[in-house]
């Protein structure tokens, strides 16, 4: 062990960071053969610092180490000299796991050999600060630099992000001079903001989609049933802290907004939107909107380790897809500060729980940690070895939570410029100060982050908002942690985030339910304080409601029965027009075949008459849907198994006296399609409950979640169907087209049964 710990301090590690790696078999193992082979190939062993940190960051994360040589070898002959180039590596060598790799196109994904001068650095920089003068010496200090700094990293992705952050102040600075004490203060220009607050305020409202949202949820939102300030008077809500200041900066707010509410949808863009979500979207959207308010989609981007391109582009679809459009599209990552903290040395263990002693470097000078800090943000310290800690005392007397950290983490939009980030306590309420949120609407898990939020604006002299705490929505028969469906899909047990067995949004869009169902679903719920668990049969009813009214009808058999009609000529063919909606067939109509061959649906006949069954029989007819004629059986054909395969029978006019006793659906020339029918995923409501579900949630999988039909059949009305257009097939239940549907073979799924009991239909 001592040989190890050496052998890891060699290349830059603490002593207690090698101890800690030493703890992980499968680190310490890679971690060990890649210096072991980094020597050999420098023949010597002294690997620096900067090679050390690469080949460390690579052994904690690569997952095929077969691979472990080939980029250890491109590492220490400084092909790959950045983080941002490790990833890109990392991320081509898992996407291609075949063998041998393709080392152009290896080569080419991770910029190897690309070399950016300081004068392409500085020539992008002066062309992206040209584009933006005009704005720039409006806002002068209070432009958003991140903005400078993503476009030229978008023209330079290999550029050093170090120097490019320092070429790009440096000609800041050369076009504005220093910082004025106005800079300084931060006030905003009423009289230029305001005019293009109320102009985007006025495309907003016009912009954001009606959304059928129950009446009781806008009612619920709506002015004086919550219980919540009016802009500009915060200093009324329980608990706000009143600074000297505080009047002042409420004056300067209501300047800037017009006395607007201004609220806030903050995801983590680390995975996809669950049903949970969609409360959380439906009250800061929907609050905004019913007092004639704006509302900023603002992703809380300061994690990068977990954060995709993906899942960004996914919120956005899946906001817009209930209806809403963000005012404004913001990042955490663009805003920086710092407050009044120290550097700490503490391991993250040694933060964990409430009865944590005080730090021995609290009380550190504010001058030396500010020198600290600078160190940090220089990359002078490794992972864990500092953070930078708000000096107070939590609601729930936890102490001096973390402000920043250190992570050598490529970051999606700002690539290796930062190696320091925020955290959510640091972040949030200095994105929500800035952006002039009225209403900070939380679930109440971060009601005890309320001190900290108001400290923290409080401590800096900023505008300091209100933080409001609301119920979580939960579901049971469920699981909606982006880990534990994370291990759902890398297990099997479902095919990804959007398997339609899943309660994520863009699984719930995939199985046909509709947005507006999923807001009066929230609408019913009610917005709450209480956290909330609800059965999936009253979101399915919302479900059932809006598709009664919006799903066109079809006909489908899923176990197809042939009939031939014996009384009718070989080439006798006529067209019968269908209702979309038979309840109002002013709605619409559309025309199938009807010929001497139709197809039933097996469990409408049976050979032997049971009692109470009124469906079709040797001893008892029944009529077709739509077609006007009624159905007799002449004869029964089966197989040589004794399995009925064919029904002959004789039809008449349903115009006849004797009126039959079941009317039943049929096709005719149909389409072949695949039908998935999908009960619960889980077998117990609360999966992730160790006394209901001992070996874990994993244990508890439906075995009978999913069931394929391959050779379905509907009519052919339906074959210019689109992706996730939605039909109620006649007497079967909602059906929605999937993506995965080809010309040659549709694909639908099963959004819900017709009622809550499949056995009643």
């Amino acid at each position: 062990m001592a040989d190890l710990v050496a052998l890891f301090t060699s290349i830059g590690l603490s002593e207690q960071k090698a101890k800690e790696t030493l703890k992980n078999e499968q680190l310490s193992s890679a971690l060990r053969d890649a210096i072991t082979q980094a020597q050999k190939l420098l023949g010597s062993k002294e690997v620096d610092k900067a090679i050390g940190n690469l080949l460390y960051s690579m052994a904690s994360r690569l997952r095929d180490l077969r691979r472990l040589t080939y980029l250890t070898d491109y590492i220490v002959k400084r092909k790959i000299n950045t983080e941002l180039q490790l990833a890109a590596a990392l991320d081509f060598v898992k996407s291609h796991p075949e063998d041998p790799l393709d080392k152009k196109a290896f080569e080419t994904a991770c910029g190897v050999g690309v070399v950016v001068t300081s004068e392409q650095i500085e020539d992008v920089v002066e062309l992206t600060i040209r584009k933006h003068k005009e704005q720039l010496l409006a806002e002068r200090y209070r432009f958003n630099m991140g903005l400078l700094i993503g476009e030229a990293r978008a023209a330079l992705k290999w550029a050093d992000g170090k120097i490019l952050k320092n070429e790009v102040d440096l000609q800041v600075l050369h076009l504005l001079g220093p910082k004025t004490e106005e800079d300084l203060e931060k006030k905003p220009k009423a009289d230029k903001a305001k005019p293009a607050e109320k102009e985007k305020k006025e495309e907003t409202v016009e912009s954001v989609n009606d959304v059928k949202m129950g009446k009781s949820l806008m009612e619920q939102l709506r002015g004086e049933a919550l219980k919540f300030h009016k802009p500009g008077e915060n200093y009324k809500t329980e608990g706000y802290v009143v600074t000297p200041n505080t009047m002042k900066l409420l004056k300067q707010h209501l300047e800037l907004t017009g006395g607007q509410v201004r609220t806030r949808f903050p995801p983590e863009p680390n995975g996809i939107l669950h049903i949970g979500h969609a409360k959380a979207i439906n009250f800061n959207f929907g609050y905004a909107k019913a007092n004639n308010g704006i509302c900023f989609l603002r992703y809380d981007d300061t994690n990068p380790e977990k954060e995709e391109e993906k899942y960004f582009t996914a919120i956005r679809d899946m906001v817009e897809w209930l209806g809403y459009k963000p005012y404004a599209i913001t990042h955490a990552s663009d805003n920086c500060q710092r407050g009044h903290a120290y550097v700490c040395h503490q391991r993250s263990e040694e933060l964990k729980g409430h009865n944590v002693p005080p730090s021995p470097w609290r009380d550190r000078p504010v001058e030396e940690s500010i020198v600290l800090f600078e160190r940090m943000k220089k990359g002078l310290f490794a992972e864990g070895d500092a953070t930078l800690r708000m000096k107070m005392i939590m609601e729930d007397g936890k102490m001096d939570p973390v402000a920043y950290r250190i992570k050598y983490t490529p970051h999606h939009r700002t690539g290796d410029t930062w190696c320091i980030y925020p955290t959510y306590d640091y972040t949030h309420c200095l994105c929500d100060s800035i952006e002039h949120i009225t209403h900070s609407l939380c679930t109440k898990e971060f009601q005890s982050r309320r001190s900290s939020y108001f400290w923290l604006c409080n401590a800096l002299d900023l505008y300091c908002p209100v933080q409001w705490e609301y119920g979580r929505l939960n579901l049971t028969y469920t699981v909606v942690s982006k880990r534990k469906i994370i291990k759902l899909v890398e297990t099997g047990a479902v095919r990804d985030w959007d398997d339609p067995r899943l309660f994520t949004l863009t699984a719930l869009r995939r199985r046909g339910f509709p947005s507006e169902a999923i807001n009066n679903f929230c609408a019913r719920v009610g917005v709450t304080v209480a956290q909330t668990t609800t059965e999936p049969h009253m979101l399915e009813a919302c479900v059932r409601d809006v598709l009664n009214e919006t799903a066109p009808r079809a006909m489908a058999v899923l176990e197809p029965l042939k009939v031939t009609i014996t009384n009718l000529a070989a080439d006798a063919q006529t067209e019968i027009r269908v209702p979309d909606f038979p309840a109002d067939e002013n709605k619409g109509s559309h025309v199938v075949p009807f010929s001497k061959t139709i197809f039933i649906e097996q469990s409408d006949f049976r050979e032997v008459m049971e009692k109470g069954y009124k469906r079709l029989t040797p001893e008892q007819p029944v009529g077709l849907r739509h077609a006007g004629y009624v159905i007799s059986v002449q004869r029964v054909i089966k197989d040589d198994s004794g399995k009925v395969v064919e029904l002959e029978v004789t039809c008449t006019s349903s115009n006849s006296a004797e009126k039959p006793k079941a009317f039943i659906h049929w096709v005719c020339e149909p389409l072949q399609c695949e039908v998935r029918l999908y009960e619960r995923l889980f077998l117990h409501k609360n999966p992730e409950d160790s006394s209901e579900v001992p070996n874990g949630f994993l244990s508890d999988i439906n075995p009978n979640s999913l069931q394929v039909i391959e050779n379905a059949l509907i009519d052919r009305s339906l074959s210019k169907a689109k992706v996730f257009d939605k039909f109620q097939f006649e007497r079967v239940g909602y059906f929605s087209l999937d993506p995965d549907s080809t010309a040659d073979k549709l694909v639908f799924n099963r959004t819900v049964t017709l009622r809550e009991d499949p056995g009643k239909i």
